[in-house]
């Protein structure tokens, strides 16, 4: 029997796989990231969610001009939240990641353009194959500036014609963020069998191909 990748059945199956392989995690440190004072003080930060943040990490970590990527947790009320907590869509956060970088040597607009070929921005429903609100892409804006630059990078994704329906990820003003427990930081580089195995069946690099193949 075949399957679409948007079918019940099979989002079920992977997800389960991927929840019980996320939650299986063999590190018993559950201590949270910090984020260093040099990096709040002397760089721009952006903060972006886009599904599993582990998938998000790596795109943004090559690139010239980017000091640091954070994982964590945005868009919800309760107080530095657990992974276990957002991940079960306890809190209204959303896994994010905070990027810091200098904007002499890569825009805002440039984080963007990274961005939008990392998700699936016409579901707010979760993203490939995690459900629900935890997994919501949103871009949360740090001031008036990225506000502008954000949703003008948003309407020209939508009037590219790229995608055949409407492109639905907020532009929210930022909050808070929280960085996730140690073990999920840089998880690509910790777990490289475990990430590319969870990713190879997530369907986020078939829908990356499929609609940036330019």
């Amino acid at each position: 029997m075949a399957f679409s990748r948007k079918s019940p059945l099979l989002a079920l199956i992977i997800s389960a796989f991927s929840l019980l392989a996320a939650c299986s995690s063999p590190a018993k440190d559950t201590s949270k990231a910090t984020i260093p004072t040099e990096l709040t003080e002397n760089y721009e930060v952006a903060t972006l969610a886009g599904g599993c943040f582990w998938c998000m990490e790596p795109p943004f970590e090559d690139l010239e001009g980017v000091q640091a990527v954070i994982s964590g947790f945005s868009g919800g009320e309760e107080v530095d939240p657990s992974y276990q907590d957002v991940a079960y869509g306890r809190t209204g956060h959303t896994e994010s990641v905070q990027i810091y970088f200098d904007p002499s040597i890569i825009s805002y607009e440039e984080i963007l353009g990274v961005y939008w070929r990392q998700i699936d921005p016409t579901d707010l429903k979760g993203q490939f194959v995690d459900r629900g609100p935890q997994y919501r892409p949103e871009i949360f804006v740090h001031s008036s500036a990225q506000r502008k630059v954000a949703e003008e990078s948003r309407k020209e994704l939508e009037e590219s014609g790229r995608f055949n329906e409407a492109i639905v990820v907020p532009v929210t003003d930022f909050v808070s963020f929280y960085p996730a427990e140690e073990y999920h930081q840089d998880f690509y580089k910790k777990s490289p069998q475990r990430y590319y195995g969870y990713r190879k069946g997530s369907g986020r690099d078939q829908f990356i191909e499929s609609h940036w193949k330019d």
